[in-house]
């Protein structure tokens, strides 16, 4: 069997193969609620700013260093280090070309074929089909009735070959905001083990929390433990131009640097200073962007009660997502096929996040709502509670 052949196909693929052949009406158009990515451009000032640099720049057209833009780098380890009350230096960070590289490349620094890394389900559907196609086992670890995951149940599985432990917080799927000390004791638990932990804030910048979401990085050999991931895709809607990062230690970066070489050479330069950009002078533009997110989070909290009463439970709930438990007496993945015919919705089957035949993946579907506005999601409410029985 070839790498590809050991997972399973895109989800986002697979979901958009649905819409062929269905027709939606102008007057009830197709409500996208599945793919987590803002839909709109950057703003007009970064757009103009990344204009600029490419008609004036020469440099942003050529090869750059592997491990990313060394302003870059330098930025968000001082960004960074403010946000979490640590030290965090810019030989500890690098760019990559999206968050999912930043994952890959950690993966392949880390493990073996046969290697083991445990993942909380629901997991993110990438993380798997990147341990799939790496020949990594993931081990399975079945969130609690509160969407968080439990150390005490990771440490039971943790044997010789593990070699990591993968948390995703704001998480996805389920929106839920995993507490400080919950990581604290992931940390430990991974420290004592002498594994890491691989921590993924892509929505970090849409947490509803004030503060440092936690202080992991408070702790002076935090490097010797963590990986941590980030997107500046969602912060400054930089999706097309693939940039995210990692921290941890320059030493395992070493590693890293030798798959970033062979993999991309380089992460795109226009996208590295689109992000420096964004960093140096959109604070308060992310900041209006955090309070709509936190906005439209509230509009589902409040408009939740219309499904409740038709059986409906609102599992989760943070960042761009809303995680739903149905009432239905059919599996997830069914009734999401049908809802694009029924309700002109498109959302992710749970079945889509969890092993196969999975009863919870059965159970709930993914609802990622950022790209509705508080009208769409008045309406989301309303088509949602006419699906039939």
């Amino acid at each position: 069997m070839t790498r590809t052949r050991s997972t399973f196909a895109s989800p986002i693929v697979e979901t958009f193969g649905w819409l062929k052949g269905i027709e939606h009406p102008a007057d009830r158009p197709l409500m996208l609620v599945s793919q987590a990515a803002p839909v709109a451009p950057p703003p007009q000032e970064l757009r103009q700013a990344l204009a600029d640099m490419v008609m004036h720049n020469d440099a942003i057209h050529l090869y750059g260093p592997v491990l990313g833009l060394p302003a870059l780098r330098e930025e968000l380890a001082a960004q960074c280090s403010a946000k979490y009350g640590g030290r965090i230096t810019q030989d500890q960070v690098a760019i990559t070309s999206g968050c999912n590289q930043a994952f890959a490349a950690t993966i392949a620094t880390l493990t073996d074929q046969g290697d083991e890394v445990i993942v909380p389900t629901p997991w993110y559907f990438n993380h798997k089909m990147w341990l799939d196609m790496s020949g990594v086992r993931a081990v399975p670890l079945p969130v609690q009735g509160d969407m968080l995951p439990d150390p005490e149940q990771a440490a039971a599985l943790i044997t010789e070959r593990t070699r990591a432990i993968v948390l995703v917080t704001p998480n996805n799927p389920t929106g839920a905001e995993y507490p400080s000390g919950l990581l604290r004791a992931f940390c430990d638990l991974a420290r004592s083990r002498g594994i890491r932990l691989i921590v993924d804030e892509t929505y970090r910048d849409f947490d509803s929390r004030d503060g440092a979401p936690h202080d992991l990085f408070t702790d002076p050999d935090w490097h010797r433990t963590l990986v941590h991931l980030y997107s500046f895709s969602k912060a400054y809607r930089l999706t097309g131009h693939r940039v995210g990062a990692l921290a941890t230690s320059a030493e395992l970066l070493g590693e890293i640097e030798k798959f970033l070489d062979t993999v991309t050479i380089c992460p795109t330069q226009t996208g590295q200073h689109a992000a420096l950009w964004g960093m140096r002078n959109l604070s308060g533009w992310l900041a209006g962007e955090r309070d709509e997110i936190l906005a439209r989070r509230n509009a589902i909290r409040d408009g939740f009660p219309v499904l409740a009463e038709r059986g409906w439970k609102l599992r989760g709930l943070g960042a761009y997502f809303a995680y739903l438990e149905h009432p239905f007496d059919r599996a997830s993945d069914t009734l999401a096929k049908s809802m694009v015919e029924t309700a002109g919705i498109l959302a992710l089957p749970a079945t889509m996040f969890t092993p196969p035949g999975d009863s919870h993946g059965a159970r709930h579907l993914r609802v990622a709502f950022a790209n509705l506005d508080r009208a769409g999601i008045a309406t989301f409410f309303d088509r949602m509670a006419a699906l039939p029985a």
